[in-house]
């Protein structure tokens, strides 16, 4: 019975070959993005879930008055450890906040990735070098690991991975330090690194000020999590208290210590952005969507050729077949298809993957061993054939004999109304794409022609290793590299405006104290990014207090003291260093459009600031590759520590890296709506072919009457016009609720518009009409008497 269902099945689909062409080609494309996001979804939420204590890891973090952090002081893990038995490991680590050299014979590799970190805090990661994890025995004992690919850049030919010698930073210093062994630095894990250094304690000597570090805990199965929380939050504010916070404080008050699991931290970290699981989601979401559409087209398709199918049908029943044998033979014709559309959708995702993994930063690969893919496709396949299949086989298998046999066989009303219903979900659903993708391009082009309040092109960002402290350290670089044609200003700071967040301190006005964010800066930095000046003036080196405690603050830090007046005020901050106001910024976008601008302080001296590394130079756009190479022969004696390889990055390129999350959901939304629309119009054309078909004496017979073309076209194209209409009105309040929640996700976004809904009525009516009018076109064409010559 078997073979028998297996060959009927085969012939009814070499019969139909268009329809078993768009139902496989149309599946086949669905499943092939399905794959691909179901792949990009299991990679992203498998960060760190190969750590044995993956469940019981959390990271301590800090929820000030006006942000959340994840840093923390080093001595606070250290009483975690000490006062709450529920805690069997703590670890501490911290990131290199600077880019530095190590050399050897055979090469050099720059570290911008160096993670500094305790053993505990490796044990608790499962980090382990070649030889194994050791623990220093000493204070002063540093183990120095290079990730395996650095490692095999400097000693190729050492392929244990034993210690070795190497150079740290410029040659001309003659620095050296002992390498320990290489590791392996897992990519998929939150804690990335291209070198670690394991000592035996983190922080030592530092107070509760130094927060620049991360705390994590490893607690006992089962743990009561928020009791914890809370013990560890009582125990932050009497260390505090220790260390001589006022409790009067405003701040202290509304501090307070909370706990974020480890399996959070890649895409919803309390304290940081939420965006890649947004993206996440939003892609999941719509490979699934599309998915519904291929087996809607399915199901739409199988039941449109019912009428095919009744005498045969009803010549089985009389022959004695029963319900579920007949239901059966369908389910095998579509799981033949399912099958053929699962093998061309592997070859389609593979072909498609190299711009899939490029578009989003990844290395996913199909054909590896582990790859969960291999038990999901065959549950996918049969969920497919089973959502696509058991309706239009019922419908099928239980047609009457006596009726069909006779000739008055008709589909029902429930199947009729069925029909209409899918295919205005699925226009429904490519309406949505179409509208996300025309609002998210009209946000993007926002983004990209908004003033940001700075201007980041013909700006070079040098990278260096030296600190310069104060302007007297960086004047004589700055005065080598301002003599070369074609450099217009030069600067340094602790921090570049591309995005990256910087430290915040508290900083306190006419008695009114707030959190602001500090950057550090130099002479000519506000000149070089163009920042404009609203009141007062910019650090000039004609006064010379601006060096020793003069700052400028910007618009939202005026506003969030309530000034009136800013200029000459006194504004106190770390270790009660005052600083006179001498000029007010007009704000500007550093963290780009999804965040507001930070209240923000600028000065020359800080005594709580971190080093200035970032230098910065603005050159004329028509010598820009002149004065490039000449930086880069003459940067050995411009810059002595840091002489050895000219290295340097464009600051547009840096600051336009803030759009990649939103370019990604363009580019998801954009092949989204086109492989909706395509499906869609696929099973129209296919359904629209039926139809014309089975009207086609109905068509001869108009024609003989006197009916024009055109109003035959009009009769065939009305029935859709109106399921068209009726998916947009359907669709247009769910896309205008979740257009404008993603708009929300913005600081500074557009109004939404009304085109981007007209457009897409009007695009989706004018595919239809086309599409009905193509197959409607031979059966216009076709001489009536053909039709009608049986009759």
């Amino acid at each position: 019975m078997f073979r028998l269902n297996l060959k009927i099945a085969l012939r009814n689909l070499w019969r139909n070959k268009v329809i078993t062409a768009i139902n496989i080609g149309g599946l086949a494309i669905a499943l092939a993005a399905f794959i691909l996001v179901t792949m990009y979804f299991t990679y992203e939420t498998g960060f760190d879930k190969d750590n044995p204590n993956y469940n019981d890891i959390y990271i301590v973090g800090r929820q000030l008055p006006d942000l959340k952090t994840n840093n923390t002081p080093p001595p606070l893990g250290k009483v975690i450890k000490a006062e709450i038995p529920e805690v069997v490991s703590v670890g501490t680590m911290k990131m290199s906040f600077f880019e530095f050299q190590v050399t050897s014979h055979n090469g050099v590799v720059f570290l911008s990735k160096c993670l500094y970190l305790d053993y505990d805090a490796a044990k608790m990661f499962n980090i382990k070098p070649s030889g194994g994890l050791i623990r220093p025995e000493s204070t002063t004992e540093n183990l120095f690991y290079l990730s395996n690919e650095n490692y095999q850049t400097l000693f190729p030919n050492n392929k244990s991975g034993k210690p070795e010698m190497i150079g740290v930073g410029s040659k001309s210093l003659g620095m050296t330090g002992r390498l320990s062994g290489s590791i392996f630095a897992n990519p998929h894990s939150n804690i990335a690194f291209d070198a670690i250094s394991v000592v035996k304690e983190m922080g030592l000597g530092e107070n509760y000020g130094y927060n620049n570090y991360n705390t994590y805990i490893q607690v006992k199965p089962g743990t009561n999590i928020k009791a914890v929380e809370n013990k560890i939050n009582a125990l932050y504010k009497k260390e505090l208290l220790k260390d001589g916070e006022d409790p009067k404080n405003v701040t202290f008050k509304a501090t307070k210590a909370f706990l974020d699991p480890l399996k959070n931290q890649h895409l919803r970290p309390k304290a940081g952005s939420d965006a890649n699981y947004k993206i996440l989601i939003a892609l999941s979401v719509l490979g699934i969507l599309i998915l519904v559409i291929a087996c809607i087209n399915f199901t739409n398709l199988s039941i449109a050729q019912a009428a095919k199918r009744a005498k045969e049908v009803g010549v089985k029943k009389v022959m004695g077949a029963y319900r579920f044998q007949l239901a059966l033979q369908f389910l095998t014709e579509i799981l033949i298809q399912c099958i053929a559309a699962t093998i061309l959708a592997l070859i389609v995702a593979e072909i498609i993957l190299p711009e899939f993994n490029n578009l989003f930063v990844v290395n996913l690969s199909i054909w590896t061993a582990n790859n969960s893919l291999f038990w999901q496709l065959p549950l996918i396949l049969i969920l497919i054939t089973l959502v696509a299949g058991v309706y239009p086989a019922m419908v099928l298998s239980g047609f009457k004999p006596a009726l069909v046999l006779k000739g008055n066989f008709q589909t029902s009303k429930q199947s009729y109304w069925l029909r209409n219903s899918l295919l205005v979900f699925q226009f429904s659903i490519a309406v949505v794409f179409i509208i996300g993708l025309f609002i998210i391009n009209a946000q993007l082009k926002y983004m990209r022609t908004q003033d940001v309040g700075f201007k980041p092109e013909q700006v070079v960002y040098i990278k260096n290793m030296a600190y310069f402290v104060s302007p007297s350290k960086f004047d004589p670089i700055r005065d080598k590299i301002m003599n070369i044609p074609g450099v217009k200003s030069v600067t340094v700071a602790n921090e570049l405006p591309d995005g990256s967040k910087g430290g915040k301190n508290r900083y306190t006005i006419d008695g009114k104290e707030q959190n602001l964010s500090f950057t550090d800066v130099d002479f000519d930095y506000f000149e070089t990014l163009n920042i404009k000046i609203k009141e007062g003036r910019l650090f000039s080196r004609e006064f010379k207090t601006d060096t020793a405690n003069s700052a400028i603050l910007n618009e939202a830090a005026v506003a969030k003291y309530g000034l009136t007046d800013p200029i000459g005020k006194t504004i106190k901050g770390c270790q009660n260093k005052e600083y006179k106001i001498v000029g007010i910024i007009k704000d500007f976008k550093t963290l780009g459009f999804e965040k507001p601008v930070e209240p923000a302080i600028y000065s020359i001296n800080d005594p709580c600031g971190n080093p200035k590394t970032q230098i910065m130079v603005k050159i004329e756009e028509s010598r820009m590759s002149e004065v490039l190479n000449t930086l880069k022969s003459q940067w050995p004696g411009i810059n002595k520590l840091d002489g050895d390889n000219f290295r340097y990055q464009f600051l547009d390129e840096m600051y336009g890296r803030l759009f990649k999350k939103q370019e990604q959901l363009q580019s998801v939304f954009f092949a989204a709506a086109m492989l909706t629309i395509f499906i869609a119009i696929l099973g129209l054309f296919a359904f629209a072919k039926y139809i014309t078909t089975g009207r086609i004496k109905e068509i001869a017979v108009r024609k003989i009457l006197g009916a024009s073309n055109l109003q035959i076209f009009k009769l065939i194209n009305s029935s859709f016009f109106i399921l068209v209409v009726i998916a947009n009105l359907v669709s247009w309040p769910l896309a205008y609720i979740l257009t404008k929640k993603w708009l929300e996700t913005f600081a500074y976004r557009i109004d939404l518009p009304l085109l981007p809904f007209i457009l897409s009525a009007a695009l989706t009516i004018l595919l239809t009409i086309i599409t009905v009018s193509i197959q409607a076109n031979s059966a216009v064409k076709a001489n009536p008497v053909d039709a009608l010559k049986y009759e």
